[in-house]
């Protein structure tokens, strides 16, 4: 799985940097470099995913009007 940017003509390396991340990020794969970086035991994952669906449940409830 590669990702390609194609500089266009005339335009900065940084504006061509930051069409990369964000091709990046919305395919998630800085995301998942991340994750994978250290070992996560299961009843990590599983309490750090619990503690994401109780937030998100939380801003749900907040924001339900």
């Amino acid at each position: 799985m590669s990702i390609e940017i194609k500089i266009r003509k005339n335009e900065p390396i940084d504006r061509a940097l930051r069409r990369m991340k964000k091709k990046l990020e919305r395919e998630s794969i800085i995301k998942d470099v991340r994750a994978k970086r250290y070992f996560e035991k299961p009843c990590e994952k599983r309490r750090r995913k619990n503690k994401v669906a109780a937030f998100t449940a939380m801003l749900r409830a907040r924001y339900a009007n």
